[in-house]
């Protein structure tokens, strides 16, 4: 029979495969090899994505009729790695029956060269082994030892196919022929350690299911336990992400290593103790004292391994090297001396509580050494400051040092925004402009596309507009579609393109955008509701007026990065719109206004003051009045007692600090009308409902790179969401924020604060980043963000030992000074509460006072330092008092 290629074609998209291979196997090899030449044109052609859109995949029968058709490896290789056809490889061997009868009613000579062809040519992630594998077992053939065969052998162990109950992981294990060969790639490749965790069905812990198949499996004699053993430990010395490196842990556990075994690997046991994460570290730590205690530790690679290890941040890992040092110079007195020194290496690390215990273990011991021991630990203990350097004195027995004067704070200079990148000269490179910006969006790509929409469609450039954007168009058909679902500046993007090009703009997306706009002039709280929502109404108003009424400029295209608009540069412009008499169109004109700087010179007062036009009157009594500044005012939202909504349960979030806005006074200007006032609900949100600033959240500080007060009240619910419910991003707005201008208020402080107690370590880092650039310029705020991290932090809404962490790095960064004035305001409302954490915060306060040179006091310090007992909150309170009144 012939092969019809329409007959395959409807069994392919119905994911027919085994009636797929019925066809392909009843045919003649003479008429698969004709018909090879006709699934190579059709295979190329068709666009995979279009049926991906309205219907099944075709493309893992093109795999299959590949494999029946194609006449060598070669043709065969080049068309199954072709990217319509590689992500099939996987859907069309599902069905490995298909593949193994189409193989095998072939009996060709070089099914083993394909199959070792497509195995090179996995990607790291190991997607298409499947096909690969069916092929490889059938075959016998050796794959290479790659990292894509590897990761996909190891999901195929994990994941079997469906079907009777599977085997136990080590049984697969053992009968598969893989086993000898990939097996030492799992250890040997770096990085696998995610991929063991894509564990097996069967198991309840997918993490450890694949270690203890192996131990399982050297227990057996499957594997030999010297070299597991060996990969084992070579693997965890080389370090990695801690989840990658579980697995390995788990299967050095489960060997159970003698203590021969663990002698032979004495020095990558030190290893991993000085530099592997924290629980690989904790684990090598207790074999070392392991072998200590049986004596087959030397002192020599002790010490070499415990000086890093002091230093380390883990303070349970420091504590107990500690407590080990402390036995063995106990033990040795001989060698006591060599190991004190050693000890003095704690004197280094960042907490001052383990400087405290260092030297307290030190100083028990320190009298029955000799006199140039106790010297040179004397000189160890000059690098501590505050209480702890003249306990030192009087410890061993030397002068107190002087305390060192206060270094001037290092902070980085202000940083001033660059110029706009030149404008889009032509209709090709605003092709280009538009398809990056849908694939990287950001305020000053928007403000090219946008001012080149109009100027190009201004200079007569309807043809070459049309030739170069319609192909974009075409390929991002989402263009029109997020516009019938959400009024996103994206999808408002598509009709303002037609309309640039005088398309047809009778259509549900041009609807759709003319509602929006409506709906957001009569005040409909839909506006402003996300971050490009000024963006969608000027994308709006391109539309329906760069053909009724054209413009050869755009007024309010800013003159630097950040948003901001230079006053001469306006002022030339609408001299410009004047003479040529034109006017700009009201949304545009009152964008500009709001980009508007502070301080205008004499000169554009005296020209603003000529112009005739309206725009030119409005511009000159605005910046005779200055910019207004909206009022913002902290309000409190607490949680309803019943649920916000039916099913969801209540509120987790018992109390959130927001901020208000009202225009101070009103202008007749719709957008800041719009922007400046802000009134939120009484109950916090803790769904992504609210007005918050949604992913883009740099766009709305450049339409107000003036008022970074107003953008603030608009994102504090989403800044919020990210220590009060752990959430992830939108942090990275805060350096925005911190290097526009404008008062800093209620909304800004509660915004750092918030970001500084953020789970993630990336929304910390930005707020750290934030903060340090606010330190460098005039405007106080310490003192605010720190009230706010007391009130939060009292009861609990943040967590302190996140907040410790973050104003660490801002005081090593320079913002000491800063970083004082926050700790001081916000341990009055702190101290009362005594919330978790306090304790490390008082200490970072010893830290700081020390180096900042303060003195005082804070009020409840006192009480909280004079109260009987010795627990940690105590001593740092009594710590930070002393400093404070040395």
């Amino acid at each position: 029979m012939s092969l019809d290629w329409e007959v395959l074609d409807e069994l392919g998209r119905r994911h027919a495969f085994g009636k797929v291979a019925d066809v392909l196997v009843t045919a003649t090899e003479p008429e698969r090899l004709a018909f090879g030449a006709q699934i190579e044109s059709r295979a190329t052609a068709e666009r995979t994505e279009f049926w991906t859109r309205f219907g099944r995949d075709p493309a893992p029968m093109h795999v299959l009729a590949t494999l029946a058709c194609m006449p060598t490896p070669a043709r065969a290789t080049a068309l199954l790695c072709r990217r319509e056809m590689r992500g099939a490889w996987g859907q069309a061997a599902y069905d490995s029956d298909a593949v193994l009868r189409i193989v095998r009613a072939r009996d060709l000579p070089w099914w083993d060269e394909l199959a070792c062809r497509l195995a090179e040519r996995l990607p790291e992630s190991g997607a298409g082994w499947p096909l690969v594998s069916v092929l490889l077992r059938e075959t016998g053939a050796v794959p290479p030892v790659t990292e894509g065969v590897v990761r996909g052998w190891l999901r195929e162990l994990g994941r079997p196919r469906i079907g009777s109950r599977p085997a136990p992981l080590s049984v697969r294990m053992r009968d598969d022929p893989f086993l000898d060969l990939l097996t030492p790639a799992v250890f040997d490749i770096d990085g696998l350690g995610d991929a063991l965790a894509d564990g097996p069905w069967d198991e309840t812990d997918r993490t450890t299911a694949f270690p203890i198949a192996v131990a399982e499996l050297v227990t057996a004699g499957r594997l030999d336990r010297g070299r597991i053993a060996a990969a084992t430990v070579d693997r965890l010395v080389r370090g990695d992400r801690p989840a990658r490196l579980r697995p390995f842990a788990v299967l050095h556990e489960s060997l159970a290593l003698t203590a021969d075994e663990r002698a032979g690997h004495v020095h990558d046991y030190a290893r991993m103790l000085a530099g592997a994460p924290s629980p690989i570290a904790g684990m090598a730590q207790g074999v070392l004292r392991t072998l200590d205690d049986a004596g087959r530790l030397d002192l020599r690679t002790l010490l070499e391994a415990s000086r890093p290890t002091l230093e380390r941040s883990e303070k349970s890992l420091v504590r107990t090297q500690l407590a080990w040092l402390d036995k063995v110079a106990r033990r040795d007195p001989e060698n006591a001396g060599a190991v004190l020194e050693t000890m003095t290496a704690a004197f280094g690390n960042p907490a001052l509580d383990l400087r405290d215990r260092a030297l307290t273990l030190i100083g028990r011991q320190a009298g029955r050494l000799p006199a140039a021991t106790r010297e040179r630990l004397a000189e160890a203990s000059r690098v501590l400051t505050g209480d702890l350097a003249a306990r030192a004195a009087t410890l061993l027995g030397t002068a107190p040092q002087p305390a060192p004067a206060p270094v001037p704070a290092r902070l980085p200079a202000p940083w001033s925004a660059a110029p706009m990148p030149p404008p889009i000269g032509d209709p090709a490179e605003l092709a280009g402009e538009v398809v990056t910006l849908l694939r990287h969006p950001s305020g000053p790509r928007w403000e090219r596309v946008l001012a080149a929409m109009v100027t190009l469609h201004a200079t007569g450039e309807h043809d070459g507009l049309a030739a170069a954007i319609t192909p974009v168009l075409a390929r991002y058909g989402q263009l029109s579609f997020i516009a019938e679902t959400r009024p996103a500046a994206a999808g408002f993007l598509g009709p303002a393109l037609q309309a640039v090009m005088r398309r047809d703009r009778d259509d549900h997306a041009w609807r759709r955008m003319v509602a929006f706009d409506r709906a957001a002039r009569d005040g409909d709280p839909v506006f402003p509701d996300s971050a490009d929502g000024v963006l969608s109404l000027r994308l709006a108003e391109i539309a329906m007026n760069v053909s009724t009424d054209p413009v050869p400029v755009l007024v309010c295209t800013p003159t630097h990065v950040d948003g901001s608009l230079a006053a001469d540069v306006l002022l030339e412009r609408l001299v410009r719109a004047e003479a040529e008499g034109w006017q700009p169109w009201p949304l545009d004109f009152e964008q500009a206004l709001l980009r508007l700087p502070r301080g205008v010179g004499a000169g554009v007062r005296a020209g603003a003051a000529r112009l005739t036009t309206p725009a030119g009157r409005r511009f000159a009594d605005r910046i005779a009045a200055g910019p207004p500044e909206p009022i913002s005012t902290r309000f409190e939202q607490r949680a309803s007692p019943v649920p916000d909504r039916p099913g969801y349960g209540p509120c987790p979030v018992p109390r959130r600090v927001v901020a208000n806005l009202r225009p101070a006074r009103t202008d007749g200007l719709f957008l800041e009308t719009a922007l400046f006032t802000l009134t939120r609900r009484p109950s916090p949100t803790y769904l992504r409902v609210d007005h918050g600033l949604g992913p883009e959240t740099g766009i709305l500080a450049m339409a107000l790179p003036h008022h970074r007060e107003v953008t603030a009240a608009w994102a504090l619910p989403d800044l919020a969401r990210l220590a009060d419910q752990d959430a992830h991003g939108g942090a990275e707005l805060l350096p925005v924020l911190a290097e526009c201008a404008g008062p800093i208020g209620p909304a800004m402080s509660a915004a750092l604060a918030y970001a500084l107690g953020a789970r993630h370590e990336s929304d910390r880092v930005a707020a750290v980043d934030a903060f340090v650039a606010l330190a460098a310029r005039d405007e106080p705020f310490a003192a605010a963000v720190g009230a706010d991290l007391g009130d939060l932090g009292a009861d609990g809404m943040l967590k302190l030992s996140r907040v410790v962490a973050a104003l660490r790095d801002a005081h090593l960064a320079g913002a000491s000074a800063q970083v004082w004035e926050s700790l001081a305001a916000a341990l009055v409302p702190l101290l009362p509460a005594a919330p978790r954490g306090l304790p490390e915060l008082l200490m970072l306060g010893a830290q700081v006072a020390e180096e900042v040179g303060v003195a005082g006091d804070i009020p409840g310090l006192a009480e909280v330092a004079g109260r009987a007992g010795g627990t940690r909150l105590v001593q740092e309170a009594r710590r930070l008092r002393s400093v404070l009144c040395r």
